[in-house]
């Protein structure tokens, strides 16, 4: 017998003998009598817990997990966690939308009355014993207490408009002990960490609701009123009840394990599903095993915490897949989070990536065996217009490469063993799982597909149920498997967000070998697959591994005329398109140029060029229309160009802007990203009075460690040329030289926190006629009452000004924007429903006052506070002065309708220096509005919250 094959058996056995102590140890013994009172959406709960120390520490104190009163404030985990991802929900709840625990009552085995607290975190309960319990000894204690369900439109948990309710993570649980206490607040993130328990739940709840759970059903009885269930679990971790008006759920008995499910397709037949889900249950128990439990819950509830993103989330008339196969995603993506969830005890909050490594893999696995020819985009693929897209090629697998490598390409991408609170939520839900499912196909690729599937179901049945179970579990199973060292798995990999890149540097020929040198671009030290090609047939494939920086290789020529690096792009590699070298010369070596309308995948045997449509808009252009021609793909690149020339209807000319950029990202935090742009553009100022800019610049950008935080520092130098060609009629108007250039420079600290906001720069500017200073100070308050007060501080003073015009000076309220960069719809009005735009700028002020100009200096307040959700009251205030001239005091006040902050809002001046303003004529012509009509400006504000 080979000798890795002794080393894997008696490592099993090794691992078996460790599990049958561990099985040994108790178990926490938990009866839990609970009541749903159906008007006030209260469960009133009488819980006995026998809790054993199986650590090898006595214990003065237990903590518990009370994860449902992490709804019960705006100052809980729960509640910041949301605000991290711009969700005000939780925040603007009403008080009969939050949950909260009401502790009635501790008390141990001789009903003497134990002390009892919140912790810091609000749901985590500490309870001081009334003696210390030794170790491998019990404590008994009973608790008395209420809980309030939240809405379930925060995260489905609580209670539902049609009557039913979704348990989860509702009742008490003792937190895990293993030397230190693990005590980790609820975020939204499904990943409670507790220990295995023998439960019983008596439930008692209201007549007309069915019942799904995860636990065994063990007696039920209806009375008048009302219905009682009794629920029983062993080494089960908690409780999942789904209560519903009506029974929706499906009990599917397979002859491998029996599934409860209420995931359903209205255009795919009952018997065709039960199919599917026997097929299903059938993969799951080859991969995975016997299954230790009577039932699996597979829900619609639980689909909805991690769904298959992208296309299938589209409306059902638009969905591009064949209802089988969706169906069959459905039920299988959340079958393996709930068998893995339900089985492997991982510290999710700590090593998630293990349970997400193992689903995405078989998710994989299913799909090459059965859908191999599945496209990414489905149907789609075979549309007129679409199917010449690289899109269209794409297989249903390769969007695990393409989402973890959208995140690597933003420079947002996460280490695997990253804890999961510390993850965006891009990476959370997406990225991170993919890469994971990807890690572990790129080890079957490398070791075995055999190997890595028996490791798999070796590495399950051994331990399931495993309270105790670590990731160097999982690491001693998988080295057992190779014959190769795997360290650069689990040490490069899993554990940096190091970039995997190489290309083939040079490469040389004789009759009968193949010489060439394979350069290492990042210094990522994992092996690195070559294949060799004729035509379109793979003839050869070799790993390469110990690779530094670069190294040279020999192989026996068969014939190849191409070789290519992960040609099966099963390597999460950073940047494919210089992956191939050709062997028939040079000149056959240049890739193609190809057009292709509107954003594709990037094609790494092509050089991409798109072009799309555009129209721009403002008075005295009108609408132009034009193409813009540009090479970004969906995945983002160092180099773009982007040139978008467009055709002026009312001035019968080209006009348009152009850019070239280059940017380099460093690493995760402090100087994250260096930004270097050429741009230009020319459009009108005024009937028949064009501006043209030229602007090279450097942006570089600072962000700290933890990226969750919207804490951003960017430091921009650039040089703006400014070129006029002005209309004879208003040329005796324009009292500045037409060009000019103007050096500025800019640094910028923003928190973008949807509670708290913050932001300051600090600006300066230089010319051969004026340099000038300018700071501005922003912060925006939610209060717990749910009052939004927002404060702005704006100064700004010449340090020399050898203009005699008020083109270059700061302005009240409406600023000339010489270095045109504000999108103004009409610059140049000063009447009319264009001249009302405003944009938040220099004095902010939104009345417009006579002699609004400071050539000196200028300083002022602006401010504002609700008074009833986005109606708000604004007040502003300022000094400003000019040469010659005494200081000048004024004010304006009103009410702002603020629909979406910057982005849409709405001023009615009432008071200032004029008066009052609102009882004077033409008043319409004095309201004020910002508007933002930028696509890219308005698709941020909702992917903000993703990334």
């Amino acid at each position: 017998m080979p000798l890795n094959n002794l080393n894997r058996i008696s490592h099993i056995i090794v691992v078996l003998g460790l599990l049958c102590i561990a099985k040994g140890t108790a178990q926490h013994i938990n009866q839990v009598t609970a009541t749903i009172d159906h008007e006030t959406k209260e469960v009133h709960i009488k819980q006995r817990i026998t809790y054993w120390n199986m650590s090898g520490h006595g214990l003065s104190s237990i903590y518990f997990n009370d994860w449902n009163h992490s709804y019960s404030s705006k100052r809980t985990a729960l509640a910041k966690r949301f605000a991290e991802e711009f969700n005000r929900g939780l925040y603007f709840a009403k008080d009969e939308e939050r949950g909260r625990t009401t502790i009635t009552s501790v008390v141990d085995h001789e009903y003497v009355g134990l002390h009892w607290e919140r912790t810091n975190q609000r749901d985590i309960v500490k309870i001081t014993l009334d003696k210390p319990l030794p170790p491998n000894e019990s404590a008994q204690l009973f608790i008395t207490y209420t809980l309030k369900l939240p809405h379930s439109k925060f995260t489905d948990y609580g209670f539902y408009d049609h009557g039913g309710y979704y348990l989860k993570d509702w009742y008490l649980t003792p937190a895990v002990f293993d030397g230190e206490w693990k005590l980790y607040s609820n975020k939204n993130l499904d990943d409670l960490h507790t220990d295995l328990a023998e439960t019983t739940v008596n439930l008692i709840y209201p007549s007309g609701l069915f019942v799904a759970s995860n636990f065994d059903s063990s007696g039920s009885a209806s009375f008048p009123g009302g219905q009682q269930i009794s629920l029983r679990g062993s080494q089960r971790k908690s409780c999942e009840i789904i209560l519903t008006p009506e029974n929706t759920f499906t009990k599917h008995v397979t002859p491998y394990l029996t599934i409860a499910t209420d995931i359903e397709s209205a255009k795919y037949n009952e018997i065709a599903q039960g199919i599917s889900i026997n097929m299903i249950a059938e993969f799951l128990h080859e991969n995975l095993g016997s299954y230790p439990h009577n039932t699996l819950l597979v829900s619609e509830i639980q689909y909805n915490d991690s769904p298959l993103y992208g296309l299938n989330q589209l409306p059902s008339f638009i969905r591009p897949y064949e209802e089988k196969f969706q169906f069959e995603m459905k039920v299988l993506k959340t079958a393996l989070n709930s068998y893995l969830r339900e089985t492997l005890f991982f510290d999710i909050r700590k090593d998630r990536w293990v349970n997400d490594a193992i689903a995405n893999y078989l998710m994989i696995k299913y799909v090459e065996k059965y859908y191999p020819d599945q496209k990414l985009i489905g149907k789609l693929a075979n549309m007129w217009g679409i199917r010449s897209f690289h899109l269209a090629d794409m297989g249903f697998n390769e969007q695990y490469a393409f989402f973890s490598m959208l995140a690597a390409r933003k420079n947002i991408d996460q280490a695997l063993n990253t804890p999961n609170d510390s993850l965006i939520k891009f990476n959370q839900k997406i990225a991170n799982r993919y890469k994971a499912g990807l890690g572990l196909a790129y080890l079957a690729e490398y070791v075995g597909e055999e190997r890595i599937d028996s490791t798999i179901l070796d590495f399950f049945n051994v331990h399931k149920l495993d309270s105790r179970i670590k990731v160097e579990d999982f690491k001693n199973v998988l080295e057992q498997c190779s014959d190769n060292e795997l360290d650069w798995f689990f040490d490069e990999y899993v554990s940096t967000r190091k970039k995997i890149d190489y290309k083939i540097k040079s490469i040389e020929k004789t009759d009968d070998s193949i010489t060439f040198t394979l350069k290492n671009k990042r210094g990522t030290k994992v092996p690195i697959s070559l294949f060799g090609l004729k035509k379109d047939s793979v003839v050869s494939k070799y790993w390469f591994t110990d690779i530094d920086s670069s190294k040279t290789f020999t192989i026996p020529r068969n014939g190849e005329d191409r070789l290519v690096l992960n040609y099966d792009q099963k390597i999460p590699e950073f940047n494919q398109r210089d992956n191939w070298k050709t062997l028939n010369g040079f000149f056959s070596s240049n890739k193609p140029l190809k057009f292709q309308f509107f954003k594709d995948t990037e094609d790494p045997y092509y050089n991409q060029v798109f072009y799309v449509p555009v129209a721009n808009f403002n008075i005295y252009d009108g609408v132009t229309p034009g193409l813009r021609i540009y090479n970004k793909t969906f995945l983002e690149r160092p180099f773009q160009f982007d040139i978008a020339p467009t055709y002026s209807f009312l001035e019968r000319t080209l006009v348009g802007k152009a850019s070239l950029r280059y940017r380099k990202y460093h690493g995760k935090s402090g100087l994250y990203v260096s930004n270097y742009q050429l741009q230009g553009s020319t459009s009108h100022f005024q009937v028949n009075s064009r501006f043209s800019t030229l602007t090279p610049s450097i942006l570089l950008g600072w962000r700290p460690d933890n990226l969750i935080s919207n804490r951003r520092q960017f430091l921009l130098f650039r040089h703006r040329s400014v070129f006029r060609n002005i209309d004879d009629a208003i040329a005796d108007d324009i009292d500045t030289d037409p060009d000019y250039n103007i050096f500025n420079v800019r640094f910028q600290d923003i928190d973008n926190d949807i509670i708290n906001y913050k932001s300051w720069w600090l600006d300066a500017q230089h010319s051969s006629n004026f340099t000038k200073l300018a700071f501005e100070l922003e912060y925006r308050w939610l209060y717990e009452n749910n009052r939004q007060f927002n404060i702005r501080f704006y100064a700004g003073k010449f340090l020399r000004n050898k203009t005699n015009s008020d083109f270059f000076s700061f302005a009240l309220d409406r600023p000339t924007d010489y270095l045109f960069d504000l999108n103004y719809l009409g610059r140049s009005e000063d009447s009319g429903i264009y001249s009302q735009q405003i944009i938040i700028a220099e004095g902010g002020f939104k009345s417009k006052l006579p002699d609004p100009f400071a050539n000196d200096w200028i300083a002022t307040t602006n401010a504002s506070i609700n008074l009833w959700r986005w109606i708000e009251l604004y007040g502003d205030m300022g000094f400003l002065k000019n040469k010659g001239e005494n200081t000048r005091f004024v004010y304006d006040s009103g009410i702002r309708l603020n629909f979406v902050t910057d982005y849409f809002e709405l001023y009615f001046p009432l008071h200032s220096n004029n008066g009052w303003e609102i009882g004077q004529p033409n008043y319409g012509e004095r309201i004020r509005f910002v508007v933002t009509i930028s696509p890219r400006t308005l698709t941020g504000l909702f992917t903000r919250k993703w990334f």
